[in-house]
């Protein structure tokens, strides 16, 4: 009776570790398409802010407040990260599931045009494809077995391979 409730405290533990993967993938994928979005799209590119329906110091603070929006959620996605690496549970193929699960449903939240004054569809097609492609592979990376990484990486109590 014990073995089968230390074993069901070890399959828990590894479902959370499991979760805190996938989470922290989720949340650096959201944090990457907003920084994506915000570096090539709105300050590269110039094709558009966040907020166009007023004037452009609206629509840069709006690019302002997106920025940091992304950067929050992408420096907590990293925390879990480090988190997971620490406890000796981070699961890769889960976090980029993650990841990509993050990036691709936030390209079709549909929060701005990507560009104005032009024939649009192509642009739309061509965003929408790669948010589906990810969400794709996403679900993929999801699907069966999936370990423990074994590198040392971050984690303090790991020895040097000899």
């Amino acid at each position: 009776m014990a073995s089968s409730h230390l074993a069901g405290d070890v399959r828990d533990a590894a479902a959370k570790q499991t979760r805190r993967s996938i989470w922290s993938g989720t949340l650096a994928g959201v944090g990457l398409v907003a920084f994506t979005d915000e570096t090539v799209f709105h300050q590269l590119l110039r094709w558009h802010h966040f907020y166009d329906k007023s004037t452009l110091a609206v629509g840069l603070v709006s690019d302002g407040l997106f920025h940091a929006g992304g950067l929050i959620v992408m420096v907590a996605g990293l925390f879990l990260l480090a988190g997971a690496h620490r406890r000796g549970g981070f699961v890769p193929k889960r976090w980029w599931g993650g990841l990509l699960l993050g990036a691709g449903p936030f390209q079709l939240l549909g929060l701005h045009q990507i560009r104005y004054h032009v024939t649009i569809w192509p642009y739309d097609l061509t965003w929408n494809l790669i948010a589906f492609i990810m969400i794709l592979a996403g679900v993929l990376l999801m699907k069966g077995d999936a370990g423990i990484a074994r590198s040392s990486l971050l984690r303090p109590d790991a020895r040097p391979a000899v």
